[in-house]
C-alpha cells in the first residue's frame, strides 16, 4: 500500500473521534409522587390492559411494556414512553375490539402521569444541549463542502450507497452517519478524484470542472476558459450601434440622465468600445468609403416617437442589424490575405512557416492593406478612411477556431486556439482587436494571465517543440533526415534544453541557407527558435518560483477544509507530509501536492464533524468555529463561508445579534436551496423522487423524465420562496400559488404566456387549476401511488405522517393486499375496497386515522393529474369522514379541516423536524420547553419561517454543547 493510502486509512481509524454517550446512571432525583404514582397507577394499569399483548410473552408491534418496574427506567425510554402516551390519547390502546377496557378515569390518569413526568423532565433538563455525537459528512454534506472548498461541482459520493436516516427521516445525525471498512475505502477513492481535479498555476492552485492529469485533460480546461472569456465580451456590431442610439435619443426614451457607460452596462457592452462607435457615427463630417457608407445609414435610423416608442426600437433594432451586416460584409473586401511561405525542400507545414503566417495575419487584422492585385487609385483621403474603418472594425476580434495549414476551409472545426498545424499540437493567440478596442486594462491583465497560464499548464511549448522535431525528422520530405540531426530526439528529455535548442537552431538555419532559403524564411526560422526557447524558458523559471506559492495555498487549503485555523502543529503536519512524499515516496512536486490535497480531504477534520467535549458536567458555548459551522451546515448543508468565518474569527457571532444578522443574510442566499433539498426533500419525503421509476410508462405516456423532474423541482421553489421571502408557513397548507415551468403548466392544466415559454414562474389563485400549496403537488400525489392505480392508503398516510407528525406503526404480516391495478377494480371504487378492507380487524385501527384523509385526493389520477373518473371510468368520490367525525371533499374539505382541527399538530410537527435537523440529533425530552417557545414565537411573529429559524438558533441547545462527564443520556 502506498505511504499515502497507509497514512490516510490510519487517521480514519485513529481520528476519527466520534463519542458515544455513557449509560445514563440510575435516576436517584425522580419526584417521589411520581414514583408513587407510578407504583399505584400506572403499574396495575399495564398489567390489566396492556401486558397481554405487550408483555413478556407476547410483543405486538415489538414492544414489551413488562420490563418497566421502575421511573428511572422509563426516563431512560421516554421515546417508548411518548408513543404509549400517543396511543392513549387516541384511545386507540387497548384497542376496540378488546374484551378488558379501562374506565375514562383509569386511562385519563395514566395519560395525566405521563405528562406530568415529561413535563418535569423537561423542566429539570431545559437548555440541555443534548449528546451530539461526532458523526461524518453526510453524503450530501460532503457533495456540498466540496463544492464550496473546491469552486466546483464533483459530487464526489455519487456512486456511494445512500446514507441511512435517523428516526425523524435526516440523514445528518451521528445516530445514523457511521463508517464501515467499505466506506472508508469509497472515501479514500473519493478524495483522490477530488485532487485529480487540482491545476497548479504560477500562484496557487485551483480545481478544475473535471479531472486535470493527462495534457488532453489540461489542454480542455484551459482552452475552455479563454473560448469561455471570447464569449462573455459581445462583440456584434449591431448591439453597439442600438445602444449608441439609445444614448443619442435617451431622452426621447425616458432616460435622459444615463450615462453612455451606464447604457454599456445594462447592455452587456463594453463601454470602451461603445464608446468608440459613438464617436465614429457622430462626426461632423461624413468620411470618405465604407466608413462613410456606415455614417450615413446611422444617420438614417428612426427617432423615437411618444405613441410608439417600442415598436420603433424593435424597428431601429432591425436597422442595425442590417447595419451590422453591411460593416460585415464592406469588411471583407479588405480581409487580409497572404500566401504560404514555401521553399523547396521544407514542408509549407513546417512549425517555423505556419507560425510566421499565423503573425503576420494577426497583424493586419485592424490594418487596411490595398490588394495586391487591386489598379484603383486611391487619394489620402480615402485611404486615410480606409485605415480608420479597418482600425474600428477589424476583419475578425478574435480566431478562435483556426483551419489547418492544409484546408483553409475546415474553420469552426473544433480545432479550439490551434495554430494550424497538422498532426502536431501547439497554440496561437490572435486577438489583438477584442484585446484593443473591447477590454479595460483588468480585462487586459485577465486574458494574458489566461494565455500565460495555458502554457504553464499545458506545457504546451514543450509538446509543440518536440512534435516538430519529430515532424521534421520523420514527415516528408524530412528536412532533418541527416546525421547532423541525429541529436535532436522529440523523446530526449533534454531536447528541450537551451543549449540543444540553440544548437538545432544552427544546424537548421545552415542547412536553409544550403538549400537556398531566402531571407524572410531565414527569419522565420530564427524567430521561431528565439520564441519557442524563450516560452520553454519562462514556464521552467515560473514552474521554480511558483512551488513555494502551492505549499502556502496547501496550507490555506486545509485551513478553509478544516474550517477553522490550524494550530502550528497541524500547519506543520501538512508540510511535513509534503516533504516526506517527495523525499521518501520521490514524487514530484504536482503528486505530492495533489496527494497531500487528498490527504487533507480524507482527514477527519473535513470528513467529520468533531466538537469534542470538555472535561466536566456543565454545559458550555461552543466556539466561534464550532457555532459557524453548526450554523452553516443547518442552513447550507456545508462549510461556513468567508464572512461567516471572519465573525468566528473576530469573536462575535454569539452575539444574538451578530448570529441573527448572518442567519438573515444566509436565508437571502442562493444556497438555501440546500435546505429547501436536503430538509423539505427528507421531512416531506420527496428527496429521491428524481429516481422515481414506479409509473408504468405505456400507460402514462406523458409521465417523462422532464414532467419528473419538473415535479421535483415544484416543492423545492415553493420552500425556497417561503424561506427567502420569509413567508408563513402556513402557506405549505393553505399556499393558493404554487411555481410550473411550461412542461408541469401542460400537465396541471394551465396557460403560459409567450414570454414564460422556457423558465418558471409563479401561479397565483392556483386553486383554480385544483393546486396551491404542498397538498395537490403532483411529485407528493405520484410518489404515493403504486403506479397503476391511485393510493388513498399512502396518500393519506404521508399527510398524517409527514405533515402531523403523527407516529403510526407497520402493517402486520397478515394485511390483505388491494388490487394492483384500479382498471380491474370491477363493480367496487376504490373507496368501497378500501371500506371492506378496514373490516379486517388488524387493519381497522390504523387505517381509520388516514384513509379518508387520502380519499379526499381521488380527483387527481396516479400521477397527480385532475380527473372526473377513475381507470375502469368510475365516477370518483373525493367526500370523506375525517377522524374526528367530521365530513369533507376534495381539497377545500382536507384544507378545512386541516385548519380547524389539526393545524397546531402541523406547527409542532414542523417546529420538531426543523430543530432535529438543526441539531443534528434526535429530539429529548429537555427539549420539550424550546419547541413550545418556538411554537409561541412563531405564532406572535404571522407564522413567518425566519422567526422559526432564529428561535431555534439562539436557543441553548443549538449554542451549546454538553460537558464531557455530563451524566445524561
Amino acid at each position: 500500500m502506498p505511504r499515502f493510502l497507509f497514512l490516510c486509512c490510519v487517521a480514519f481509524a485513529t481520528g476519527a473521534g466520534t463519542t458515544n454517550a455513557a449509560e445514563p446512571p440510575e435516576n436517584t432525583t425522580s419526584d417521589s409522587a411520581l414514583e408513587a404514582d407510578f407504583v399505584k397507577v400506572v403499574q396495575p394499569f399495564l398489567k390489566s390492559y396492556c401486558f397481554a399483548c405487550h408483555g413478556d410473552k407476547k410483543q405486538e408491534a415489538k414492544l414489551d411494556l413488562s420490563g418497566y418496574t421502575s421511573l428511572s427506567e422509563v426516563v431512560a425510554n421516554h421515546r417508548v414512553w411518548d408513543t404509549v402516551l400517543e396511543r392513549l390519547q387516541a384511545a386507540e390502546m387497548p384497542p376496540e375490539k378488546a374484551s378488558n377496557q379501562p374506565t375514562a378515569l383509569a386511562r385519563t390518569a395514566v395519560i395525566q402521569w405521563v405528562e406530568a413526568l415529561r413535563d418535569h423532565e423537561a423542566l429539570r433538563n431545559a437548555g440541555d444541549p443534548g449528546a451530539v455525537l461526532g458523526r461524518r459528512l453526510s453524503h450530501a454534506e460532503f457533495d456540498y463542502t466540496i463544492r464550496d472548498l473546491t469552486g466546483v461541482d464533483i459530487r464526489p459520493t455519487r456512486e456511494f450507497p445512500v446514507d441511512p436516516a435517523n428516526e425523524a427521516g435526516f440523514d445528518n445525525s451521528g445516530e445514523s452517519l457511521t463508517m464501515s471498512p467499505a466506506l472508508v475505502r469509497k472515501y479514500l477513492a473519493a478524495a483522490r478524484h477530488i485532487a485529480d481535479h487540482v491545476v497548479l498555476k504560477p500562484q496557487g492552485f485551483v480545481f478544475a470542472p473535471h479531472p486535470a492529469v493527462t495534457d488532453t485533460d489540461r489542454d480542455k480546461y484551459c482552452v475552455h476558459r479563454i473560448i469561455a472569456f471570447y464569449d462573455r465580451h459581445n462583440v456584434d456590431y449591431a448591439d453597439y450601434f442600438l445602444a449608441a442610439w439609445r444614448f443619442q435619443h435617451r431622452a426621447a426614451l425616458g432616460i435622459p440622465q444615463t450615462s453612455l457607460s451606464e447604457i454599456a452596462i445594462k447592455a452587456h457592452l463594453s463601454g470602451k468600445y461603445l464608446a468608440t462607435i459613438w464617436s465614429i457615427v457622430n462626426e461632423p463630417e461624413t468620411a470618405a468609403g465604407p466608413l462613410g457608407e456606415v455614417q450615413a445609414d446611422w444617420r438614417k435610423l428612426l427617432v423615437p416617437d411618444d405613441q410608439e416608442t417600442a415598436q420603433r426600437v424593435a424597428e431601429v433594432k432591425r436597422d442595425c442589424e442590417r447595419l451590422r451586416d453591411k460593416v460585415v460584409i464592406l469588411r471583407k473586401k479588405f480581409a487580409p490575405h497572404l500566401d504560404k511561405m514555401h521553399v523547396p525542400g521544407i514542408s509549407d507545414g513546417s512549425q517555423p512557416f505556419v507560425l510566421w503566417r499565423n503573425r503576420q495575419l494577426a497583424r493586419q487584422r485592424m490594418r487596411y492593406v490595398p490588394s495586391a492585385d487591386s489598379k484603383e487609385e486611391v487619394d489620402s483621403a480615402l485611404e486615410a478612411a480606409l485605415a480608420r474603418f479597418c482600425q474600428y472594425f477589424p476583419d475578425v476580434f478574435y480566431v478562435s477556431d483556426r483551419a489547418p495549414y492544409f484546408d483553409p476551409k475546415a474553420a469552426n472545426s473544433g480545432r479550439l486556439l490551434t495554430a494550424g498545424f497538422h498532426l502536431m499540437q501547439g497554440y496561437f493567440r490572435d486577438d489583438e482587436p477584442l484585446r484593443e478596442l473591447v477590454l479595460d486594462k483588468a480585462a487586459q491583465h485577465e486574458l494574458d494571465v489566461l494565455w500565460l497560464e495555458l502554457n504553464y499548464v499545458t506545457l504546451a511549448p514543450n509538446r509543440q517543440y518536440k512534435d516538430f522535431i519529430f515532424f521534421e525528422r520523420a514527415e516528408p520530405p524530412r528536412f532533418m533526415q541527416e546525421a547532423l540531426f541525429d541529436f535532436a530526439r522529440s523523446e530526449d528529455k533534454a531536447a528541450t534544453s537551451e543549449a540543444k535548442i540553440q544548437q538545432l537552431s544552427e544546424a537548421h538555419l545552415a542547412k536553409a541557407r544550403k538549400i537556398g532559403a531566402g531571407a524572410q524564411a531565414l527569419e522565420a526560422i530564427e524567430e521561431y527558435y528565439a520564441n519557442i526557447s524563450a516560452d520553454i524558458r519562462w514556464i521552467e523559471q515560473a514552474r521554480r518560483d511558483a512551488e513555494p506559492s502551492h505549499l502556502a495555498a496547501l496550507v490555506k487549503f486545509a485551513e478553509r477544509a478544516w474550517r477553522r485555523p490550524l494550530a502550528l502543529s497541524e500547519e506543520e503536519e501538512v508540510l511535513t507530509f509534503y516533504h516526506m512524499l517527495r523525499e521518501k515516496d520521490e514524487l514530484s512536486h504536482e503528486d505530492a501536492i495533489r496527494d497531500s490535497v487528498a490527504s487533507i480531504i480524507l482527514s477527519p477534520r473535513f470528513c467529520f464533524r468533531l466538537d469534542r467535549a470538555e472535561a466536566g458536567e456543565a454545559s458550555r458555548p461552543l466556539s466561534g468555529y464550532a457555532l459557524a459551522s453548526r450554523l452553516s451546515y443547518f442552513l447550507w448543508s456545508s462549510m461556513p463561508d468567508t464572512e461567516l468565518l471572519a465573525h468566528a474569527a473576530a469573536g462575535d457571532l454569539n452575539q444574538p445579534e451578530v448570529l441573527v444578522a448572518q442567519t438573515r443574510r444566509m436565508l437571502g442566499d442562493e444556497r438555501i436551496w440546500r435546505l429547501a433539498t436536503e430538509f423539505a426533500g427528507n421531512y416531506l419525503d420527496f428527496r429521491r423522487f428524481e429516481e422515481h421509476n414506479a409509473v408504468d410508462r405505456e400507460r402514462f405516456a406523458g409521465f417523462t423524465n422532464e414532467l419528473r423532474q419538473a415535479m421535483y423541482e415544484e416543492p423545492l421553489r415553493f420552500f425556497v420562496n417561503i424561506v427567502s421571502q420569509n413567508r408563513s408557513v402556513l402557506d405549505l397548507l393553505y399556499g393558493d400559488y404554487t411555481f410550473v415551468n411550461p412542461i408541469l403548466a401542460k400537465h396541471y392544466g394551465m396557460s403560459i404566456a409567450e414570454e414564460d415559454a422556457d423558465r418558471w414562474i409563479r401561479v397565483d389563485q392556483a386553486h383554480r387549476f385544483g393546486r396551491g400549496g404542498l397538498l395537490p403537488m403532483a411529485v407528493f400525489l405520484t410518489k404515493n401511488s403504486p403506479g397503476l392505480r391511485t393510493s388513498p392508503v399512502k396518500r393519506g398516510y404521508w399527510v398524517v405522517r409527514r405533515l402531523l407528525g403523527e407516529h403510526i406503526p407497520a402493517p402486520p404480516p397478515e394485511v390483505p393486499e388491494l388490487p394492483k391495478d384500479e382498471a380491474k377494480l370491477g363493480e367496487l371504487t376504490l373507496p368501497q375496497v378500501l371500506a371492506r378492507h378496514r373490516e379486517h380487524r388488524v387493519c381497522a385501527g390504523c387505517h381509520q386515522r388516514f384513509d379518508a384523509i387520502g380519499l379526499v385526493f381521488e380527483g387527481y389520477g396516479p400521477i397527480g393529474e385532475r380527473r372526473d373518473q377513475d381507470l375502469g371510468g368510475r365516477p370518483v368520490e373525493t367526500k370523506a369522514t375525517f377522524p374526528d367525525g367530521s365530513e369533507g371533499a376534495g381539497l377545500d374539505g382536507l384544507q378545512r379541516y386541516l385548519h380547524e382541527k389539526r393545524e397546531e399538530q402541523f406547527i409542532d410537527n414542523l417546529c420538531r423536524k426543523l430543530f432535529t435537523f438543526a441539531l443534528g440529533r434526535s429530539l429529548v425530552t429537555s427539549d420539550r420547553s424550546t419547541i413550545a417557545t418556538t411554537r409561541t414565537r412563531l405564532a406572535a411573529d404571522g407564522h413567518r419561517f425566519g422567526s422559526l429559524v432564529e428561535t431555534i438558533v439562539l436557543s441553548p441547545q443549538f449554542l451549546n454543547k454538553r460537558g464531557r462527564d455530563d451524566p445524561r443520556d
